[in-house]
């Protein structure tokens, strides 16, 4: 695949949130640590807007994303880039994966992978599930024989793990992580088959958050990537597709999260305040960045 490369050859960093709901101080812990490491790394700082997730993303969250970061004091890059505007980039990675005999067709529903995964469960002791509690995919479609040459447009299509871990002959990936701005880069060893056969593009998303923020951040040329611990066991998943796409790995860092009083992360669909709602409440930006920063643990 193309890359996009910096000119100005300074370290690049993201923030990249989805448009399906306001922001809460979550996003905003991460927003300002973003910004603060690209700040303290003489980098640039850039804003991504996720909205492949088409039957959720809404153009006033969009805006209203704009609208916080503003309020919060961060400025960034322009022009902003849009998934949604840049389809085909995901297109021709996931074309690229499917043509390597990596990736394949997985027609099934939710519902019927929730079937199957009920019955299995009951023959089993357990059926996997990937880190984020999703069950592996219970069909055996990658093990057909024959596989269209060309990939279907209107259907699902999954990673075929047991032959990316075959091609690359490993079972386990370096990955690069700063554990602060003026340490050196850590590598240590993470692997992606808890993950199963992870999907790539959905009936209703045309990439899934894997292979979208791979693409993005190899064609932005971000050196960096800082984000919430919940995605750490994600980049098992990152490193394996830049492996198989041929893309460079940026130095992962992955700060604490905001948690509720009920000790989980806040969460959009959990109903967690937004920063809108806290503003029309009278808390200042001052207030949030120094309740955010100065008591944070990164």
């Amino acid at each position: 695949m193309h890359r996009v490369v910096s000119t100005l050859n300074k370290p690049v960093l993201r923030f990249a949130p989805s448009p399906n709901g306001y922001l809460h101080l979550g996003h905003a812990l991460s927003a300002l640590i973003c910004q603060e490491w690209a700040q303290a790394l003489d980098g640039r700082f850039l804003l991504r807007i996720e909205d492949t997730d088409l039957s959720r993303s809404r153009p006033h969250y969009t805006e209203a994303i704009y609208d916080d970061l503003a309020w919060l004091g961060l400025s960034w890059e322009e022009p902003v880039r849009i998934q949604s505007e840049h389809l085909k980039d995901f297109e021709t990675a996931l074309t690229q994966l499917y043509a390597d005999g990596l990736a394949y067709p997985a027609p099934a529903s939710r519902k019927e992978i929730a079937r199957a995964v009920e019955q299995l469960d009951g023959e089993t002791i357990d059926w996997p599930r990937d880190p984020d509690g999703s069950p592996h995919y219970p069909f055996g479609d990658r093990d057909r024989r024959e596989r269209l040459d060309v990939m279907p447009e209107d259907c699902p299509i999954r990673l075929d793990m047991h032959a990316a871990l075959e091609k690359l002959a490993v079972m386990r990936l370096p990955e690069k992580r700063m554990t602060s701005l003026t340490s050196a880069p850590e590598t240590t060893m993470t692997d992606p088959s808890v993950w199963g056969d992870v999907l790539l593009r959905g009936r209703d998303r045309p990439a899934t958050y894997h292979l979208a923020v791979v693409v993005d951040d190899a064609l932005q040329g971000i050196t960096h990537v800082v984000r919430g611990l919940d995605l750490e066991q994600a980049t098992s998943i990152h490193r394996l597709l830049q492996e198989l796409l041929g893309l460079p790995a940026p130095i992962y860092h992955h700060h604490r999260l905001i948690t509720g009083k009920d000790g989980r992360k806040l969460s959009k669909s959990e109903g967690a305040k937004s920063l809108r709602s806290l503003r029309r409440a009278g808390l200042s930006a001052e207030a949030v960045r120094a309740r955010l920063l100065d008591t944070r643990q990164s």
